[in-house]
């Protein structure tokens, strides 16, 4: 039978568009999923049509994932309930990473609650780079299989495309081997900066090497934007170098509350994102790239 793709509610562009990519390999079918939201707030999930025997692919976009998670759990709940075969989780953005240790006394490792949760409603997650860093692999956390959708070649493939005479820039040491693969990709030259952050919107950002931007333009790569305040700190560091007025690239367009406009009014000659999150930034198309994911996932499926 054929997989059914069903959207939580948001994310109907990205099950568009992801069931157009799968349709070049395999027949599928866009179900329909509604909410129907009780006058106490609740939610009850209704799937049409009923999924039984059938494998189901949920699609979610999962910024400001506190509204959005009890949902995405019951829906795939209802789903397993009517009777689907197998559950695979799209998610280009998974959320709950950075807590991957305690850092304050009282504090917990919400990252694993989180995965705990997830992998309990579903049989597979397909996802986007996510924000890896003492975890260092999501086998580490999720009990479920899952595959991890690399960001680089199509950012590369984009500054390749678009931008002149590139040089790739890290705006901190995290993003090293990152910016390294994407440079490596593009075929440009990269540098990192360092980044000493004493606050949620309070980032300093080290001096680049000027004679490394002479001449190139600064396409500054990130994995998530939310405040913007490390992409806005490298862009005046860049300026107070002499570089051109940089690209901003990120994977995850998060950009919570004024973020977007902050950074723009930086100076920056471009914003773009990847499609993971909805934003009038998304340049980067990797709905291909999630859909032979998540082909993959269900060809495993057919094979038990």
């Amino acid at each position: 039978m054929k997989p059914l793709i069903l959207a939580m509610p948001g994310a109907e562009v990205l099950a568009e568009s992801l069931a157009v990519s799968l349709a070049l390999s395999i027949e599928c079918e866009r179900g329909h999923l509604t909410l129907h939201r009780f006058p106490d707030g609740e939610n009850c999930p209704q799937i049409l049509p009923e999924p039984q025997g059938r494998d189901v692919v949920l699609v979610a976009a999962l910024d400001h994932p506190d509204d959005k998670l009890l949902p995405l759990y019951l829906s795939a709940c209802v789903a397993r309930e009517l009777g689907a075969r197998r559950i695979v989780l799209v998610l280009p953005y998974l959320p709950y990473m950075r807590q991957d240790a305690v850092f304050q006394p009282g504090q917990g490792i919400t990252a694993r609650h989180f995965a705990r949760l997830l992998s309990s409603c579903c049989d597979a997650l397909v996802t986007v780079d996510p924000h890896l860093h003492r975890i260092l692999s999501l086998d580490e956390v999720y009990s479920v299989a899952s595959e991890v959708v690399a960001a680089a070649p199509a950012i590369a493939e984009w500054i390749r495309q678009n931008v002149a005479a590139p040089v790739v820039v890290g705006p901190d040491s995290e993003s090293e081997q990152w910016a390294a693969h994407v440079a490596e990709l593009a075929g440009c030259p990269y540098t990192v900066l360092s980044k000493v952050r004493s606050g949620d919107h309070e980032v300093a950002v080290s001096l680049p090497p000027a004679q490394l931007l002479a001449g190139r333009t600064p396409v500054l790569v990130d994995d998530i934007a939310s405040t913007a305040r490390t992409m806005v700190a490298a862009t005046g560091q860049l300026k107070q170098a002499g570089a051109a007025a940089p690209i901003c690239i990120a994977v995850h367009a998060l950009f919570a509350g004024d973020a977007y406009s902050v950074l723009q009014q930086a100076g920056v000659a471009a914003v773009v994102s990847c499609n993971t999150v909805p934003h009038a930034s998304n340049g980067i198309d990797l709905m291909p790239a999630l859909a032979a994911a998540a082909r993959r996932m269900l060809a495993e499926s057919a094979q038990h």
